[in-house]
């Protein structure tokens, strides 16, 4: 009895390791409090998009004021109905700011006058809206065609 359990642990140690360390070639230490991040500024690729038209990409300024690196999971979420807008993905950050890609879901669209939206972060498994420097909001333009900038 006691030789099987000793698989067992091991396996769940491996499980509940994973998620404090993500290993992509060197071995980067999860975000966790110490790091804190703010989101300084949020563009969209077109801007402005027309009607029915596909995002090709967000880019997001994200300042980091941890004492080093740090890796977490990053995604875009509209805050009215909680719609996700850019699939969960893997970031590394370094201190001081970051530019970062993300990619959208290809099926969303545009259709009321105002979309707002949050970048969340999954911090010591928790994923929780990042503090940004202001609400990023894209905004009907006229003409059915909307903009992030202001």
């Amino acid at each position: 009895m006691q030789k099987s359990k000793l698989p067992l642990l091991t396996g769940l140690a491996i499980t509940l390791l994973q998620g404090c360390v993500i290993q992509d070639g060197d071995h980067w230490a999860a975000c966790d409090r110490g790091h804190r991040l703010q989101v300084v500024d949020l563009d969209m690729s077109p801007d402005p998009v027309a009607d029915g038209q596909r995002i090709n990409q967000f880019r997001v300024s994200l300042r980091s004021d941890g004492s080093g690196e740090c890796a977490t999971h990053l995604l875009i979420r509209e805050t009215q109905g909680n719609d996700l807008i850019a699939a969960e993905r893997v970031y590394r950050l370094r201190p001081g700011m970051n530019q970062i890609r993300v990619e959208p879901d290809g099926r969303y669209r545009f259709s009321r006058q105002e979309h707002c939206f949050n970048v969340i972060a999954n911090i010591e498994n928790t994923p929780r809206p990042v503090d940004a420097a202001r609400r990023f909001c894209a905004r009907e333009v006229g003409g059915r065609r909307w903009s992030l900038n202001p």
